[in-house]
């Protein structure tokens, strides 16, 4: 099943896609509000509301207000060789904010601060029930599915200091969606791309984690409750900008196109910030 947040003149409604059409799930405005709800699961299967066309259709961000979104660093081994790091024996973890999600078609505004703004494909894992400390076994039971993210970063930022926080989770930087497609039509492994301009940067399976969305379910409810509708992006592979020689950042009038093959694809025009 794929769960779609779509911006109508009426408000935003959560939408369940059959092919080409957009079923309206009533009484949800987006897929989080949606997961928040017991049952949640037989409620969009089960919906018949109006419908939209899939074609043309202007979508938010997936979960636009979720409750936590816990990113991954150092996650593929591309990506960490390619940083000149090591392998982790724990998760590298930071956080976004909701105000830094956009919808997977929306214009990716350069900020006027900023002059290295860079792309990180990501597999998101979007949560369907409320667990603490769950363990590795029961992981799955918690994950409503998977999305698109690009960790768009802001590497002059980002490097300031030991912390990350500030290079990452910029206003109206991180596309997300176009779907939640449900864990039982989708599992890591699928091959992920980043392009600029139609230019491959990124291209690894999901599947070449140094840690599973099972592993970080369980570690990171560990440290905190991990509650319907939060996010967790499990982490960049190798093929970033910056690590690029000489160093690539995004341009005004470029496009940066994010795919997983069977969760779809993030397409964003880069402009500059009004």
């Amino acid at each position: 099943m794929r769960l779609l947040t779509l911006r109508t003149p009426a408000g935003n409604k959560a939408v369940r896609q059959d092919g080409d059409t957009l079923t309206e799930i009533d009484g949800f405005a987006d897929v989080g509000e949606l997961l928040r709800t017991p049952g949640w699961e037989a409620t969009a299967k089960a919906a018949a509301g109006a419908t939209h066309p899939a074609e043309g259709a202007d979508l938010d961000a997936v979960v636009p207000s979720p409750g936590k979104i816990i990113c991954v660093g150092h996650n593929y081994r591309n990506h960490i060789k390619e940083m000149g790091r090591e392998v982790p024996e724990y998760p590298t973890l930071f956080a976004k904010y909701q105000e830094s999600l956009i919808g997977p078609n929306d214009d990716l505004a350069l900020p006027q601060e900023s002059d290295a703004v860079d792309w990180e494909a990501e597999l998101a894992v979007v949560i369907g029930k409320k667990g603490r400390r769950i363990s590795e076994a029961d992981a799955a039971d918690h994950i409503a599915g998977y999305a698109v993210l690009n960790d768009v970063s802001m590497r002059d930022y980002q490097f300031r200091t030991i912390q990350w926080l500030q290079g990452k989770t910029w206003e109206k930087s991180t596309p997300f969606g176009p779907a939640l497609v449900t864990k039982d039509e989708f599992a890591a492994g699928p091959l992920m791309t980043s392009a600029v301009d139609g230019e491959v940067q990124q291209q690894t399976p999901t599947g070449d984690l140094v840690f599973t969305p099972e592993y970080l379910v369980s570690y990171i409810s560990t440290i905190i409750t991990l509650n319907p509708g939060d996010v967790i992006a499990t982490g960049t592979p190798g093929g970033v900008g910056h690590a690029q020689d000489p160093k690539r950042y995004l341009q005004e009038g470029q496009v940066l196109v994010t795919t997983i093959e069977g969760l779809g694809q993030l397409k964003n025009r880069v402009i500059k910030e009004a």
